[in-house]
């Protein structure tokens, strides 16, 4: 496949800086909007790739599919890790930046250098109880996602059997903050608080930075309680893969855990429930034959949640689509544009009930996502239930005039509102509890707090949408 230029559009020079090409900002209100007209635009002025604006630090976006995969899966030739980023060893990176501090934790996703190797490989033996489905931790927490899909749409019942509710705040979002405190071991609802405060981070209002404070400092005490008393959970699964973690290392990785499920999962299930009650019947019937991972595969190649991935840096000066990208400049690939470039989406068959799996949602190469099945099979058990429990879903708005909200890396729905009828007599599932005993196949699945959860902040909130609703 070979590369196309609109009209007008500019050849870089080897040895061109970046910052002497006059990148124009990205993050505009067109940007929020119409994202693909901006990738469209961008792809006609420069190609394959194009240099941006992000919040005033010049960068390079990835827009080209065959580009896309050429930087994800060569971790050499474009390494992670803010290291190898030449002007922020310049000194030419605001110390304000507004992206700074997402950068700076440096978690799995971001780190790069010898230390990752090891990080990574116990990450991957972490999550493999909860992903291999053979796994009595994988069934159970299935089990799990149903019974707190369950509790939330019980919820939505209170406010009658048939109504309006927004399912992105009271379904979509909440949904897999749950599962993550079920994976990372907090006992009862305590965690309820905490993910309440990954809400105010993930939605980078004015009170997010004192909210990540005190997530990070959440975390770290449950970290402390995991190396005193291991549990089933993540954390003490990755604690016994690399028990050189410290406290607050460990703390960074169970906060990437909880960004990296909530956020994604839950953008996918409200995406793909769009999708279902807006989209014609074969859809529909697609979905009622249980094909849900197929049409969360053609719901990822048109939205995906994850827009732009963290940035890469050439490690030498290289060619990449029309210029030369200098060693050190920071590339951001954006799943989104190449999904939408025309020499791979032309190939793709819209109209095909068997879906795609050359998407770049969980990125691609050595460090795709190493929770890409544990997300997948939340999404897909979390929409599958709704579709189970609510006779019908319909928008209560046109599709073309939901609100969206959108990040450098994400792009969701601020709500998704909806009318419901519910299923008569469909019984709710119970939550089952992480189990004291070192065969949790064999521990009895008991009722979650009740009285705990009317006193957390979470179901408080939850509690509320239903009275506001009536």
């Amino acid at each position: 496949m070979e590369s196309q230029l609109g009209e007008g559009a500019s050849v870089g020079v080897e040895g061109t800086r970046l910052e002497e090409l006059a990148p124009e900002p990205l993050l505009t209100r067109d940007y929020e909007t119409r994202p693909s007209l901006v990738y469209e635009r961008l792809r006609q002025q420069h190609g394959p790739v194009a240099p941006v604006d992000l919040l005033g630090v010049p960068a390079w976006l990835v827009l080209g599919y065959r580009e896309a995969l050429q930087v994800l899966q060569d971790d050499g030739g474009w390494p992670k890790g803010l290291q190898h980023w030449r002007a922020r060893t310049d000194g030419e990176v605001p110390a304000d930046w507004p992206l700074g501090p997402s950068l700076e934790v440096n978690h799995v996703l971001i780190q790069g250098g010898p230390g990752y190797g090891s990080l990574r490989t116990a990450w991957d033996a972490a999550l493999k109880p909860f992903q291999d489905p053979g796994r009595p931790q994988a069934k159970r927490l299935k089990a799990a996602v149903t019974a707190y899909a369950d509790e939330l749409i019980t919820l939505v019942g209170q406010g009658g059997g048939t109504g309006v509710a927004d399912l992105s705040a009271q379904f979509s979002r909440p949904l897999p903050l749950m599962v993550a405190s079920h994976l990372l071991g907090f006992p009862g609802s305590q965690g309820d608080d905490a993910l309440m405060d990954m809400w105010r981070v993930l939605d980078a209002g004015p009170d997010a930075e004192p909210a990540l404070e005190r997530l990070l400092a959440t975390l770290a005490e449950l970290a402390a309680v995991k190396l005193e008393k291991p549990g089933d959970d993540f954390p003490s699964h990755l604690l016994a893969a690399h028990p050189g973690l410290s406290l607050d290392e460990l703390a960074r990785e169970l906060f990437m855990l909880l960004g990296m499920v909530s956020d994604h999962v839950g953008i996918l299930m409200s995406n793909t429930v769009v999708d279902v009650i807006s989209g014609d019947g074969g859809v529909r019937a697609s979905l009622s034959a249980g094909m849900i991972r197929e049409t969360m595969n053609r719901v990822v190649m048109r939205k995906p949640p994850l827009v732009n991935f963290v940035p890469r840096f050439a490690a030498e000066d290289t060619p990449l689509g029309n210029y030369t990208i200098r060693a050190g400049d920071p590339v951001w690939v954006s799943a989104a544009a190449a999904h939408a470039d025309p020499l791979f989406a032309d190939h793709v068959a819209s109209g095909s009930t068997i879906s795609t799996r050359a998407h770049l949602s969980w990125g691609a190469g050595p460090r795709q996502c190493p929770a890409r099945e544990l997300a997948s099979t939340v999404a897909a058990v979390g929409v599958g239930r709704l579709f189970e429990r609510f006779s019908d879903l319909e928008l209560a708005l046109p599709a073309d005039q939901l609100p969206w909200r959108s990040s450098p890396f994400m792009r969701g729905l601020r709500s998704l509102p909806v009318r419901y009828e519910l299923v008569p007599g469909t019984p709710p599932g119970r939550a089952p509890a992480l189990p004291p005993a070192p065969e949790p196949e064999a521990a009895e699945p008991v009722l979650p707090d009740r009285s705990a959860r009317q006193r957390s902040s979470l179901w408080r909130y939850l509690t509320g949408l239903i009275r506001s609703g009536r």
